[in-house]
Parts: C-alpha cells; sequence; structure tokens
C-alpha cells in the first residue's frame, strides 16, 4: 500500500457510442491506482467519476449501458480529465459538450485523450499547435480536418504536459498508466499494472 499527501479527482466523459475499453480501461486504471494508494486519513487517492450531457443511461458501442455519474453543470472539479473516443461525430456537433471540455482542459492539471478522443479534444481547440496520436485508422483523418494538430504516427501515447493523447482502444490503458507514473511515481503504476495482471508498454 501506497500513502499519498494527495487526492486526484479524475472524470471520464461518456457519450453514446463511446468506445467501451476507450472508457472504462482507464477507469480500471485509475480506481486501482485509488485502492493501492491511500491518504493519510485512508481515503482512495485517486476518486474516479463520470460525465456526459446528461445523466441519461449511456449507449456504448457493442450496446453496454452506462449511467453518468454527473452531468455537464453537475460535475466536480477535476484534476484529470479523460475523454475517450469512439463514434463522436454527434458530440463534434454539440456545442455545450465542446465548450465544457474547453473549460474543463484549461482548469484541469492534465488531459487524457484516448483513441478518437482527439476529435473532440481537436474540436475545442486543446491540440491547437500541439503534437498528439489517435488510433491507426483515425490518424489521416485528424490531420485533414484539425491541420493545426501535429499528428504523431507511431507512438503508443504523446506526452504534451497537460494534455496526454493515445492511440486507439488498449493503448488508453498504456497511457492512463503512465499518467500514473507521472502523479504518484514508477512504482505504483508498475503496481497498479500487476494488480490488473496487465503486460504495461511503459515506453510510447
Amino acid at each position: 500500500m501506497v500513502t499519498s499527501e494527495r487526492e486526484v479527482r479524475v472524470g471520464v466523459l461518456l457519450f453514446d457510442d463511446v468506445e467501451v475499453l476507450d472508457a472504462a480501461g482507464p477507469f480500471e486504471v485509475f480506481s486501482t491506482a485509488g485502492r493501492l494508494a491511500r491518504t493519510p486519513d485512508d481515503r482512495p487517492a485517486v476518486v474516479c467519476t463520470t460525465v456526459a450531457a446528461t445523466t441519461a443511461p449511456i449507449v456504448a458501442r457493442g450496446g453496454l449501458r452506462f449511467v453518468p455519474d454527473h452531468d455537464l453543470a453537475g460535475a466536480p472539479a477535476l484534476d484529470v480529465l479523460v475523454v475517450p473516443g469512439g463514434v463522436t461525430a454527434s458530440v463534434e456537433r454539440d456545442p455545450a459538450v465542446i465548450r465544457w471540455l474547453a473549460e474543463r482542459h484549461a482548469a484541469a492539471e492534465l488531459t487524457l485523450g484516448v483513441c478518437s478522443g482527439a476529435f473532440l479534444l481537436a474540436e475545442a481547440g486543446v491540440l491547437d499547435g500541439r503534437p498528439a496520436t489517435t488510433h491507426w485508422a483515425d490518424e489521416d483523418e485528424l490531420a485533414t480536418r484539425w491541420p493545426a494538430v501535429e499528428v504523431r504516427r507511431e507512438p503508443r501515447w504523446v506526452d504534451d504536459g497537460d494534455v496526454v493523447t493515445s492511440a486507439g482502444i488498449s493503448a488508453g490503458i498504456d497511457a492512463s498508466l503512465h499518467v500514473v507514473s507521472r502523479l504518484f511515481g514508477p512504482d505504483l503504476a508498475a503496481a497498479t499494472a500487476h494488480r490488473m495482471e496487465y503486460a504495461w508498454r511503459s515506453t510510447p
């Protein structure tokens, strides 16, 4: 067990047709890290929550249903904002969600985009002038639609300080473990991967 002087609040955005592992993979990483790292008064050092445009049930790709914890207006302050991918076209056209992403990115310590979640961050202007990656099948579209983004085609994730983006689906788990390593140190990241029985690729 690791003792941490800080508590990190993680929020995962949900929307219809979200890719299941894009959202659930990071949630599993951060919630597992919170079980392994405790505050001095024995609370989880990482607290995870989910946010969507409304609190109505979300139907993910494949039909799995999620019930968000908060709508946009009711979402708590977040240290880490996780933006998963999936079928993002309708969300890209939702000005309330895009505005919320821009505002919450500015207020957060770190934003993690998974897979085509990069499209949502690009639409919010978060990736302008930054290096970023996405699923291999979406790299050309990201580069064409948002030419201000410096698309990186090889790495499993790209760390640009307050923005980390990952390649597709399972790469979000590797990137999330990288974020845990940044926030709490490599020992907790390794312990989290071990608890999950996940073969973490600790370099991009």
